[in-house]
């Protein structure tokens, strides 16, 4: 098999790189995932394109960096003219459909520019990102509470029985008080209660019944699917068994130290101030918390492990690359910090593990690979599997196949990671910082040592995670470490001054312009 046949891209929602037991969580067992380890590699230092769920999926399903792709946050539409994933792949005969999330908008005005057609195929396809929305259920409705939700799984679930015009909200994610109540999920009190609903009709189990579905209408028709789980996201509640399967002594110690609160960096105080920072600064909330994000994590290993299964019993194990890994992490109270957004490995890295089928990836199975992975490249390594050119005037990342073939020693790599980020949408940190919505840009170089973050307006940070590996010393003001910050600035200048501009001009028409210019006759200078 010199290409391979399926892709299955799986993805959670903030799902943190450290929370599998492949990854040295102490007290989480993930056996299926780990299973998927020991037949692919483990990628042991990925990094998103930003630590925001909109951004950082954009990057994922375009090949391009934030700035590049300019969804620079969540609710901003992807422009028009971007190309995604399943631009790439459906013209080689592949269905490229989504069960799941993706937290995409449309560029609705751009649509209507080009007289698109509400409703058509071609404007379904740019609606959804590129994939067929077989599925599709972002999870999150903040502002139709009070108002009937319309969604494939709120529909099954009144097909089941649970009623009412939000049973995603008062089943999935709330508990039921001793009155028959409503305890919502989006109160972390309630964390450790159980979910309002029957385990086998959550969220997990309901989207990969129909992943599985999915596969089975295929037959040998060559396929790829978004599997994009929306756990261990929040709101942070789950059903019994799961909610209590973990406690308080199965927590990790948070990686903080009061020296980070008595002299922070302005962004990164700012961010302290948040109320699900100042929550999770509480032990009182990570003990109740962390406990049902684990038991999130192990419900979606043991159903992953229901899809696993059922791949093998199909066959497709033999013929489907499988990727796993995850659009952002999630703080839980390290660094006195909620949720993600800032620069951190417990946002900004991510779990990565690519299974490739072909017998070219035997002599890597199991392995561990320490190379600096970003989440880009993941699209051009889709691209060499199914034996597509790759479109390097486009795309910005790098295909991973000569590390899954075993490669890697002999091929040249990159030195260093970006991510970046923008705070304007958070108007109250940004009205606390003085900042102008044009000033609240921050960008991060990663070089697997030496971690420097830039701030439009406010001093750098720069942590060595060699000597300080849960980055509780900030080096941005030591004097003795600014040839450091000095050389990791250039990088970043160095990587902002190489964003591609030849999207409409492949090399080889920039190549060849001289020589075709002048056979058109174009003869400049001529005397």
């Amino acid at each position: 098999m010199e290409t391979v046949r399926n892709i299955l891209f799986v993805m959670c929602d903030q799902l943190r790189w450290d929370y599998l037991s492949c990854y040295g969580h102490p007290t989480l067992a993930t056996p299926n995932i780990d299973a998927l380890a020991k037949r692919g590699v483990r990628f042991e230092r990925t990094y998103v394109q930003s630590p925001v769920c909109g951004p950082s999926r954009m990057s994922y399903y375009t090949g391009r960096y934030v700035d590049s792709h300019r969804a620079f946050w969540n609710f901003v539409p992807l422009p028009v003219g971007e190309q995604t994933i399943g631009d790439y792949l459906r013209p080689h005969g592949m269905r490229v459909a989504l069960a799941g999330k993706t937290h995409m908008v449309a560029d609705t005005s751009g649509m209507q520019r080009l007289g698109m057609v509400k409703g058509s195929e071609r404007a379904v396809l740019l609606e959804e990102c590129g994939f067929e929305p077989y599925d599709r259920d972002d999870g999150i409705h903040p502002n139709l509470f009070g108002s009937r939700v319309e969604t494939p799984y709120c529909d099954y679930l009144r097909g089941k029985g649970y009623g009412g015009d939000n049973p995603w909200h008062d089943y999935a994610n709330s508990a039921q008080g001793p009155d028959g109540e409503i305890l919502s999920g989006w109160k972390m009190r309630h964390a450790s209660l159980p979910a309002n609903i029957d385990e086998k009709d959550s969220e997990t189990p309901y989207m990969i019944d129909r992943a599985m579905s999915f596969i089975r209408e295929q037959g040998d028709a060559p396929w790829f699917l978004h599997l994009s789980l929306i756990k261990p996201h929040w709101p942070y509640i789950v059903p019994a068994p799961y909610n209590d399967m973990y406690g308080p002594d199965d927590v990790k110690r948070a990686a903080r130290s009061q020296a980070e609160r008595d002299n922070p960096h302005p962004v990164y105080d700012a961010f302290m101030q948040h109320d699900e920072s100042l929550s999770f600064s509480r032990d009182e909330v990570r003990s109740t918390v962390v406990p049902t994000y684990m038991g999130l994590v192990k419900q979606v290993d043991d159903h992953l492990g229901r899809l696993f299964a059922f791949l093998r019993e199909t066959g497709r194990d033999k013929d489907t690359m499988i990727v796993f890994t995850s659009d952002h992490g999630d703080y839980l109270g390290d660094h006195w910090l909620g949720e993600k957004e800032l620069f951190h490995d417990a946002s900004s890295r991510v779990p990565l593990i690519v299974v490739d089928p072909r017998a070219a990836a035997d002599a890597t199975r199991g392995t561990v690979q320490r190379n600096l992975v970003e989440a880009i490249d993941l699209l051009p390594t889709f691209l060499d599997a199914v034996g597509a050119e790759v479109p390097t005037h486009i795309l910005e990342g790098r295909s991973l196949q000569p590390l899954l073939h075993g490669a890697g020693a002999n091929t040249p790599w990159r030195e260093v990671v970006f991510s970046e980020f923008d705070y304007s949408f958070r108007s109250r940190t940004r009205s606390r910082l003085g900042r102008e919505l044009d000033g609240c840009r921050c960008f991060m170089a990663f070089d697997g040592r030496w971690k420097y973050v830039y701030y439009d307006g406010f001093r750098p940070q720069l942590f060595d995670l060699v000597n300080d590996p849960d980055e509780l010393v900030d080096l941005g003001n030591d004097s003795a470490r600014a040839p450091v910050r000095a050389r990791m600035h250039e990088c970043l200048f160095d990587w902002l001054r190489h964003r591609t501009l030849r999207q409409t001009a492949p090399a080889r028409m920039v190549e060849r312009w001289t020589e075709v210019s002048e056979k058109g006759g174009i003869l400049l200078g001529d005397w």
